[in-house]
């Protein structure tokens, strides 16, 4: 499909649907009460402000049933009222068997096997986007940003809480500040708010508004809160300033680093939040899973900086910003080893550069549109060459100043559509490349909730030093989103020359592709089941330019738990011959793989018991040829008691035979037969003194051999066909690989106040990579505690400021 006549078709589908939507017609209302004296926070329900107070009650089921009002036994009743300064929130849980309640102690945001009691807050009611604050049978909170379905726990605001047990079950406390939240300055508040309670020994959840779940999403059941009126916003504005300290052993030297800075949040007004820092510190940033990588692709790390996995829905749309980018290695750092002149050699050439600051600001106003803007500098890198002759030093900038920016434009109307709007741009100061994006997105559903249209356009211009390039990409979709029977089709396309890797990723270009699948779930309770789902969809991938087919594929899935919460799955997919354009690391050049077959299968046991475990299998088997791949998983779970809980897991891959690029000679792209195999051990336990307090255990060890069949090398052929090449490798071009890798972190994290917390960290790892590919594990190990090991301490304190109580503190 032409592009042009692509967004022509998604232009009238929007133009057609966009104003066809209402509300869910059933919803319930909660008048809040407005009182003079707080209670106070302890859990225990016998303050004043909660006398003559009317109750929310009459829950019924979510899960796994379908609207059935809870049992009188564990009657749920929830109060709502309010101050000048915030809402508060009183839940009464029944419970004829407390002993029975789940109370495993976890730090923040971190539910595990704890019961939970948990409210959304939607203060525009549109919806969509809301705020979900948790307090578990332990007392651990969390708290999440809600868009649609998708939960992000990263998203940390400062408010209270509380529980208490007794012979009737257990209670929750809440104070939640209007600093918390963003609202409209409007005299009278509707916000939509949804209450929800997890009893987990029963494997039932129960909300406060019915929520249909054949149709639409969780967030478009929301209740309505009224009787909040004449309260003003608050000045927003917080200070997270930290001081950090670090001492680095490594090759028998030792490092001291101190540093020291601020994250800063600013309410511009009452829909809009700045959030700043300076002086960036990432030191005690989780380890990325680094594995051995051998593909044409570069792996793909998460994110673990707070700043940037903090409040950014708006900024991920489209899929355009990883924000690994920022920070990552600077454009010209494999160049390095190409610009050593004679007698050089590299003396420092840094793997990352260095991040001076970021902001970030967002929100959305009372008429549904979301803004937001991001921007971030890093700083100039350089790699340093020195003459071993004359012992000179010479420069050369591999990442100049760089700037990170992003806007985005989100309109959301009639409850769960949306148009959105997204630029992305990376400038370097100098000679060098930069690059910019823009993307039109949809999101839009029609009256009864039946029909889903979503799709994009997206165009890049990457400007470089001698030309400058544009891409266009779209992706279109048709889903029916009511019932039990489920469909979509979908086509994606994007041309030889779209590129948003500056500041997104996009592995393949030059495609145009189409999707159908179609599936059969229930809702409710069938026989042994509490839900299955049955899925069966089609593949076809073609190549834009040259217009020829790269692969077909059918396949199926199955989903299923049980009663008991037993769950167990599993899919299939059979592939046509398909041509890989990328394995050959060249330019409209693929290889033919053969027609293959994959089946995968998994259970997961009840989490609800003290020992419980997952596990995966799966197995690829390819046609007429002696290439397959094998791969396991198993990862048992111990909770030892309610402080202590132990996961363990074990992983191994084997992939025989495959045809894999090796190099390229001068007359050939060299091919040859490779095993590959990897085993991954990795322990994650923690300790937990209190919600507040608590021990942190995380290994992982990563070990991958590489081995090349002897006297099997092949030359890449015309339409994909190898034929046997005499490659002779020397010690420098041996293709043969050993990789192993072992890190472990140990931390201490105390909250000793909200918003505030002491993290003591120590952490050790190790790396080796050789061609002894011959090697097995244990002597691989033995090589690998050969290499020095890196071993670190570090103390980092961030301190939570309110400007709200600066001002009261002074004033009074």
């Amino acid at each position: 499909m032409h592009p042009k006549n692509l967004l022509f078709l998604l232009l009238s589908f929007i133009s057609f649907f966009v104003f066809s939507q209402n509300k869910p017609s059933v919803r319930k209302t909660y008048t809040a009460t407005k009182i003079t004296k707080a209670p106070e926070i302890d859990g225990i329900l016998n303050d004043k402000a909660w006398m003559d107070v009317p109750e929310a009650k009459n829950f019924v089921m979510v899960e796994p049933g379908d609207g059935d009002p809870i049992p009188p036994s564990h009657d749920t009743s929830v109060k709502i009222v309010y101050n000048d300064e915030a809402v508060f929130v009183a839940a009464t849980l029944k419970e004829p068997h407390p002993e029975r309640v789940l109370r495993q102690l976890t730090q923040r945001d971190n539910l595990n096997q704890a019961e939970f009691f948990l409210m959304d807050i939607n203060t525009y009611d549109d919806g969509e986007n809301q705020t979900r604050f948790i307090v578990t049978a332990a007392g651990t909170q969390a708290d999440a940003r809600i868009t649609g379905n998708h939960e992000d726990f990263s998203y940390n605001l400062v408010w209270r809480s509380a529980v208490s047990q007794d012979e009737n079950g257990w209670n929750v406390e809440m104070k939640i500040p209007y600093s918390a939240l963003r609202f409209p300055k409007k005299e009278i508040q509707r916000w939509g708010i949804q209450l929800y309670r997890e009893i987990t020994h029963l494997n039932e959840n129960y909300v406060w508004n019915y929520v249909d779940k054949s149709v639409g999403k969780l967030s478009q059941y929301n209740g309505l809160l009224k009787g909040i009126r004449n309260i003003d916003p608050p000045v927003r504005l917080s200070f997270y300033p930290y001081t950090s300290s670090e001492l680095d052993f490594y090759k028998g030297k030792t490092q001291y680093n101190f540093s020291a800075g601020m994250d800063l949040k600013y309410g511009i007004n009452e829909s809009f939040t700045l959030d700043l820092t300076l002086v960036p510190d990432f030191g005690q940033t989780a380890y990325d899973k680094v594995e051995l990588n051998l593909g044409p692709f570069e792996q793909i790390y998460d994110e673990n900086r707070a700043f940037f996995t903090e409040g950014t829905e708006l900024f991920n749309k489209g899929h355009l910003f990883y924000s690994r980018r920022v920070g990552s290695a600077p454009i010209g750092f494999n160049d390095a080893q190409k610009e050593l002149l004679e007698n050089e050699e590299i003396v420092e050439n840094p793997d990352k550069t260095n991040l001076l600051n970021a902001l970030k600001i967002s929100g959305r106003t009372d008429r549904g549109l979301g803004i937001g803007f991001f921007n971030a500098v890093t700083q100039k890198a350089e790699a340093v060459f020195r003459d071993t002759l004359t012992g000179n030093l010479r420069r050369l900038t591999t990442e100049p100043l760089a700037n990170y920016n992003i806007v985005v434009l989100d309109q959301r109307f009639n409850q769960n559509s949306s148009i959105s709007l997204i630029n992305t741009n990376v400038t370097r100061n100098g000679n060098f490349r930069d690059g910019n994006v823009t993307g039109f997105l949809f999101d839009i559903y029609n009256k009864s909730n039946s029909f889903n249209f979503e799709g994009d356009a997206k165009v890049s211009n990457l400007i470089l030093p001698d030309q400058d390039l544009t891409g266009f990409a779209s992706d279109f979709s048709i889903k029916r989103t009511k019932g039990n029977f489920r469909y979509r089709v979908s086509h994606e396309f994007a041309n030889g020359t779209y590129n948003i890797n500056d500041l997104g990723v996009n592995r393949v270009n030059n495609y145009s592709n189409f999707f159908g699948r179609t599936s059969y779930q229930i809702f409710e309770p069938r026989g042994i089941y509490n839900e299955y789902r049955i899925e069966l969809f089609g593949r076809h991938r073609r190549r834009y330019r040259p217009n020829i087919t790269q692969k077909t594929s059918v396949g199926g899935n199955f989903f299923a738990k049980t009663r008991t919460r037993f769950a167990f799955g599993g899919s299939f997919e059979i592939d046509s011959k398909s041509r890989d354009f990328f394995e050959t690391r060249t330019e409209d050049q693929y290889v033919l793989y053969q027609p293959n077959g994959e089946i995968n299968a998994w259970i997961s046991s009840d989490y609800r018991k003290k020992f419980a475990y997952d596990l995966r299998v799966k197995y690829q088997k390819f046609n007429e040829s002696p290439q397959s791949d094998l791969w396991f998983k198993i990862k048992p779970r111990f909770r030892v008691s309610k402080n202590f809980n132990l996961t363990y897991s074990f992983e191994f891959s084997k992939e025989q035979n495959r045809p894999s690029y090796v190099t390229k000679a001068e007359d050939a792209i060299v091919f040859g037969n490779r095993d590959q195999v990897s085993l991954e051990n990795s322990i994650h336990a923690n300790y937990n003194f209190n919600p507040k307090q608590g021990l942190n255990l995380s290994f992982r060890n990563f070990w991958a051999t590489a081995t090349y069949a002897n006297g099997a090398y092949t030359s890449l052929q015309d339409h994909g066909m190898l034929s046997p090449y005499n490659f002779i490798f020397t010690n420098d071009t041996n293709p043969n690989t050993n990789f192993n890798i072992w890190n472990l972190d140990l931390s201490y994290r105390w909250r000793f106040a909200p918003g505030s917390e002491a993290v003591l960290l120590y952490r050790n790892s190790i790396f080796n990579q050789d061609s002894l590919s011959y090697l097995n594990y244990e002597e691989s190990l033995n090589n690998l505690f050969e290499e020095p090991i890196r071993q670190n301490l570090s103390l980092r304190i961030v301190y939570y400021i309110d400007y709200n109580r600066i001002r009261s503190l002074f004033n009074s």
